[in-house]
């Protein structure tokens, strides 16, 4: 896997300009992601960049909220497993951001892992399996949940706005959802996903799901592949290993962005040694 960064001092300016942004998305079609270094960057800029990137701006509905298309990242302190981000969401992001306002001084890199590298890897019944629907379930609380579709539903903008009827037009909208009701305000939602797909900024097939990640804000979730069989822990080690093997770290540097394509490229976290570190998110579809 390449590591790419767009350094400033190579692209003779410290703005981040379109020739720049132009360079970002070849940098995406081309590997997957990209680091920009060295550039003159504060939150209102990072937030400008994800929106030139993606056309619709979505968000973890678990996250604080920093500017009005960012949030700030906080999953602990542990390490984090290969994911993409909102993988286990009806609408997964296609593009995202993050921005490093304070570097750890040790640990707590990001990982980069190339799905695509992942599925090529595979012998032919790893990919005949992971090629599979799969569905995943989890219950949701009544908070989180209905932040989620007050960001997504057309005709509302906040949690309080969010009723019953509208639950049933997005999962009208958009297949592969149920879900049941709990008298507390939960709901235990069934999603049907593809572990393997394709890009939405190039071809190519990839192992890119959130199978190896974390559930840090939400409940574990449960998995089961189209045949009826579930995903277990000693089946997840073993991808988890190779995974590894198509991995490389960001160690961050302040001010540093990394623009990953989130429908390829599976990112995680090594354990955070300091925890003074700061970083923000933004994400959305293209």
């Amino acid at each position: 896997m390449h590591y790419n960064v767009i350094r400033a001092e190579e692209t003779g300016a410290t703005d981040i300009t379109q020739e720049v942004i132009a360079q970002t998305r070849a940098c995406l079609e081309a590997d997957g992601w990209a680091l920009l270094r060295g550039f003159k960057s504060d939150m209102n800029g990072f937030s400008e960049l994800t929106a030139q990137l993606c056309t619709t701006i979505t968000f973890d509905p678990a996250r604080e909220y920093s500017e009005k298309n960012t949030q700030k990242v906080d999953a602990g302190l542990g390490p984090v497993g290969l994911h993409i981000e909102n993988g286990n969401t009806p609408i997964c992001p296609d593009i995202v951001a993050f921005y490093c306002t304070r570097a750890a001084f040790e640990g707590s890199q990001t990982t980069i892992c190339d799905g695509r590298a992942v599925f090529e890897k595979f012998d032919a019944g790893q990919k005949a399996r992971w090629s599979q629907k799969m569905k995943v379930k989890r219950n949701l609380p009544e908070e989180l949940w209905k932040r989620y579709l007050a960001n997504e539903h057309p005709a509302i903008s906040h949690p309080d706005e969010v009723t019953e009827e509208h639950i049933i037009q997005f999962k009208a909208a958009i297949p592969g959802q149920d879900f049941t009701l709990r008298d507390d305000g939960s709901i235990d939602y069934e999603l049907t996903v593809s572990p393997v797909r394709p890009s939405s900024l190039t071809n190519g097939q990839a192992f890119a799901n959130a199978i190896l990640g974390p559930s840090h804000n939400y409940e574990k979730p449960e998995y089961m592949l189209e045949d009826g069989s579930t995903v277990s822990p000693v089946e997840i080690e073993a991808l988890r290993e190779l995974a590894e093997s198509c991995t490389v770290e960001i160690n961050w540097q302040d001010g540093d962005i990394a623009v990953i394509d989130n429908t390829r490229v599976m990112h995680g976290r090594r354990a955070i040694k300091d925890a003074d570190r700061q970083l923000f998110i933004g994400m959305g579809r293209v």
